[in-house]
């Protein structure tokens, strides 16, 4: 609808009494839409070049920045044509601020209820906030997964490093607690192959080797923690390069010691 049919039918009533008073009647409401920049709006209009008339209207507020004419033009522009309820809101309270007993008021009144309820809707189709609390409860999860590895290859370090030194300075290994197996290119049967200078060679140093388990049809990783009575994040952290979301049948995994 074209609200623009509503504007100041009073407004020749209001340039006249300016007349009467003494004042200069170029200054009347009624010469608002004789300025230039009015008139290039309106034409702009007509040719449906409607960013070119927001812009010439804007112009003639640079002018005359009391213009209700200019305000309802633009805020007409704003809610029939560019859809931006927002700027149409300011431009339609412009100019009943400037005409507030304008016949076409409750019209007015009426458009920007009709404004502020498209801008509601469109808030409301963003997304929601529950949905946003489980993308972030998701990556909190995948980084402590992360974390998880992490630590697991830091003991498998120092443990790796402290057994290399026991090898070439005789020092006495402290006494770790079982490190968890990942996967390494040197394997643990590779760093105890040699015994110490000062071991018993009766008694070599000969940890468990880790074990390994094939995945069979229909086997997750929180099944195969309880057949080898694990905890999941044990069996996480031995396999930090499995996807837990893509196991598949035949790949291997490492089984923690328990």
């Amino acid at each position: 609808m074209d609200f623009r049919k509503y504007f100041l039918p009073g407004a020749f009533v209001v340039c006249l009494g300016a007349v009467l008073g003494g004042c200069d009647p170029g200054q009347g409401s009624l010469d608002e839409k004789k300025e230039p920049h009015f008139i290039l709006g309106e034409n702009r209009v007509n040719a449906m070049d409607y960013q070119g008339a927001v812009e010439a209207f804007e112009q003639s507020l640079e002018v005359n920045p009391h213009s209700a004419a200019a305000h309802f033009e633009l805020a007409c522009l704003f809610d029939e044509k560019i859809s931006d309820p927002a700027a149409a809101i300011y431009h339609y309270q412009q100019y009943l601020k400037l005409e507030p007993n304008a016949e076409n008021a409750e019209v007015v009144t009426a458009r920007i209820t009709t404004c502020k309820q498209q801008l509601a809707a469109d808030v409301m189709s963003m997304p929601s906030a529950p949905v946003v609390q489980q993308e972030l409860e998701k990556l909190t999860d995948q980084n402590h997964q992360l974390q998880d590895q992490v630590d697991a290859l830091k003991k498998w370090n120092a443990y790796y490093a402290d057994q290399l030194a026991v090898r070439s300075n005789s020092i006495p290994a402290p006494n770790y607690p079982a490190a968890q197996p990942v996967q390494n290119p040197v394997q643990p049967a590779q760093i105890v192959s040699t015994p110490s200078p000062n071991s018993n060679a009766n008694h070599p140093v000969n940890p468990a080797a880790p074990r390994t388990h094939t995945v069979a049809s229909g086997e997750t990783e929180a099944a195969i923690a309880r057949k080898f009575g694990i905890k999941l994040g044990a069996l996480r952290a031995a396999n930090p390069g499995v996807n837990p979301n893509k196991l598949h049948v035949g790949q291997e995994l490492n089984i923690p010691a328990s």
